[in-house]
């Protein structure tokens, strides 16, 4: 069997994604992301091991605030979350791909692909701070509201995964 017959025809996947962002707007009021999750369970577990630290902090109060938005373990986007990684299990279970591996390059070892993986992604997670969205929110979400903002980050994130990749390329050889 070859190894492409293993993965959903990518229109089709697409024509899906479009149908449950249309659903969630319609249900939800809102798009989709994961940024927003994160920080709604990160300013819950911050408020509990230092409730100190959140008086004051803009950032963590719009998140607790109950008027402006309900318990951050209530928010849908974290369920959303929690549902996107349950459902990609079950997908890589039923097209008999679930495994544990380690994808890099011969020059790079296991434990450097990991460190710079985690530096990747929390230099994403900043980003999705600054840009107030992370990818799947800005292309989704605000790209199908043609929200000139999100255009403009999901040119500037692949831009500079592709001009990073120049750079790196060599590693994965």
């Amino acid at each position: 069997m070859k190894r492409s017959e293993n993965y959903m025809n990518p229109y089709l996947a697409g024509f899906g994604l479009g149908l449950v962002l249309l659903a969630s707007y319609i249900l939800m009021g809102r798009g989709l992301g994961a940024s927003g999750a994160v920080a709604s369970f990160t300013s819950w577990g911050v408020s509990e091991i230092a409730p100190s630290q959140v008086i004051g902090n803009g950032f963590f109060e719009k998140y607790l605030d109950p008027e402006r938005a309900p318990h951050p373990l209530k928010d849908w986007l974290v369920f959303e979350v929690i549902g996107v990684m349950i459902g990609g299990f079950i997908s890589g279970a039923i097209a008999k791909r679930v495994s544990f591996s380690i994808d890099r390059g011969a020059k790079i070892s296991d434990g450097a692909r990991l460190f710079f993986a985690f530096i990747g992604g929390s230099i994403m997670a900043v980003g999705a701070q600054f840009a107030r969205g992370c990818t799947s929110g800005q292309a989704l979400s605000g790209g199908s509201l043609l929200n000139l903002g999100s255009w403009v980050a999901m040119i500037c994130i692949f831009g500079g995964g592709y001009l990073l990749a120049w750079f790196v390329r060599r590693l994965w050889q």
